[in-house]
């Protein structure tokens, strides 16, 4: 099984077409054009039903409290989280991408609804919906793709981790508004094999890409 994106190597920097917000030399960071990446796959196994697919970022800082503050930097050995920015279910096995821009496009305020394809492909929600949840100018349900905004004070470079899984489930029994690990949870026992590709991302300008 084997796993490609569009736009960036496996290992290297994601544009920042890809990203939600991207570095500003005023500003510290400026909101960025959001497109989810074109994810392909192939080789998959013979008894595949259907598909899955998780990107998420293990860098992100566990106390929100020293996120983006002046005169404080975040020690890469500080504690880290999962931050999940896509997640989506009962992906058809005879379908072989998702394309660019198809889950997301912008920065939209409040979060956006789920996608329900006729064919069953489902979205769920990301981390941006807890992220923001005491923030009255953006709370709200995010399903979809919403791409890397990592603090622009922490040391750590981040990385972000997109997974193909072949299942031998053709649906997954998942609530209305699952999350990443909801998701993670229900193919545990279903998994054939899967695929990763890895970009890595930074706002802190002793790290970003010139």
């Amino acid at each position: 099984m084997e796993i490609s994106i569009k736009g960036f190597n496996n290992g290297d920097w994601i544009p920042a077409e890809f990203a939600f917000c991207k570095p500003d030399k005023k500003e510290k960071i400026a909101l960025s054009e959001n497109k989810n990446p074109h994810v392909h796959w192939r080789n998959l196994p013979k008894l595949t039903r259907s598909l899955a697919l998780i990107c998420h970022d293990p860098d992100v800082p566990e106390s929100p409290d020293m996120v983006n503050k002046e005169q404080i930097l975040i020690k890469s050995s500080s504690p880290r989280c999962d931050f999940y920015h896509w997640c989506v279910a009962n992906i058809p096995p005879e379908t072989c991408c998702i394309h660019t821009g198809s889950h997301s496009t912008g920065i939209t305020p409040h979060g956006k609804p789920a996608i329900k394809e006729a064919n069953g492909l489902r979205t769920g929600l990301n981390s941006y919906t807890d992220w923001f949840s005491k923030d009255p100018d953006m709370c709200g349900n995010y399903f979809g793709y919403d791409g890397p905004c990592p603090p622009w004070n922490d040391e750590r470079l981040h990385h972000y981790v997109f997974t193909v899984y072949a299942l031998d489930i053709k649906e997954c029994n998942l609530p209305g508004n699952f999350t990443g690990p909801d998701l993670k949870n229900e193919i545990q026992n279903h998994i054939l094999d899967s695929a990763s590709w890895i970009g890595i991302y930074s706002l802190n300008p002793d790290l970003y890409s010139k």
